[in-house]
């Protein structure tokens, strides 16, 4: 008899697969529009309800990074100004030194300079007087 079954199921078309299906299909308890209309609105519920909670965590959390960023930005900033004041200030100072060396080898310059230049007037005025002299003797 095991035999005969075999024989029968492999006989069979694959058209009785459609027939099971729809026969289990039959079987299914379908739920009632109204049902239906209930258990739509309690998942559409749901999901609004949790769409909320995360545009609110993720609303929290947005602000909290922003303060946090700000924060560390500031902080960063002022770190940052007060090394570039405290460079500025040493860079004027050393400036400010530099300048006055330079306003010193200036004047030494200076000075030795108007030296030259008045030794030289001398000289030219010595030489200017004799050569005057020179010729009224000269013209004598």
């Amino acid at each position: 008899m095991a035999k005969d079954e075999k024989n029968k199921k492999n006989k069979e078309p694959k058209n009785s697969f459609l027939k099971e299906s729809k026969a289990e299909l039959k079987k299914v308890n379908w739920p009632k529009p109204k049902r239906l209309a209930n258990d739509t609105a309690t998942v559409i519920g749901i999901v609004l309800i949790v769409a909320i909670i995360v545009f609110l965590l993720d609303l929290a959390f947005l602000t909290l990074n922003e303060q946090l960023i700000i924060r560390s930005e500031e902080k960063i900033k002022n770190s940052t100004s007060n090394s570039i004041v405290t460079e500025n200030i040493e860079t004027t100072e050393n400036n400010e030194s530099v300048n006055t060396e330079l306003e010193t080898e200036n004047s030494s310059e200076t000075i030795e300079n108007t030296e030259n230049i008045n030794n030289e007037n001398t000289e030219n005025a010595e030489n200017a007087v004799q050569d005057t002299e020179t010729e009224n003797n000269s013209a004598e």
